[in-house]
């Protein structure tokens, strides 16, 4: 199964737009957003995706009240702070991940095959056990626009500049 990883759009709606038509290309299946969407109108564009998404609050959401409710309009639901996700057998922690003990932790518990998580806006991805930051969809702080794939069979996800 493919899927799209996202996090810290920061209201960038053509970069936003760009992530929905790469995955929508990839045929990813469903779309994990690790946080900081920031404003509700950015909800819109992501009603565009063909994949299930999963979205988890960041530290920079402005309104959270009008983004659960424009969500809510497209039959998705934040899942607060912290998802755990089963995909294709594989189990999946989603966070915003700023704090990195809560990261670490998720990661060394032996309880999850992969760890999500946005924040820092520096993709990345770090094995045994796997960790993936797909970088800032928005660009802001890294100066370049970043998502991930994943395949859940071969669990090698590649970072993707948008």
């Amino acid at each position: 199964m493919k899927v799209g990883l996202m996090a810290d759009t920061h209201d960038n709606l053509e970069a936003t737009e760009r992530a929905v038509d790469l995955f929508n290309e990839e045929k990813v299946e469903h779309v994990l957003h690790a946080g900081d969407l920031v404003s509700p109108f950015v909800v819109s564009k992501l009603s565009n995706l063909d994949a299930e998404l999963h979205f988890v609050w960041g530290n920079n959401e402005g309104d959270r009240g009008h983004i659960r409710e424009n969500f809510e309009e497209i039959g998705v639901s934040p899942a607060g702070e912290f998802a755990s996700v089963n995909l294709a057998g594989r189990r999946i922690a989603l966070l915003h991940g700023k704090d990195e003990e809560i990261v670490e932790a998720l990661a060394g518990s032996g309880k999850y095959d992969l760890v999500v998580r946005g924040h820092t806006h520096s993709p990345g991805i770090e094995k045994e056990p796997l960790i993936v930051n797909p970088g800032a969809t928005s660009g802001y702080l890294t100066d370049h626009e970043t998502v991930a794939l994943l395949d859940t069979e071969e669990m090698r996800p590649e970072i993707v500049k948008i």
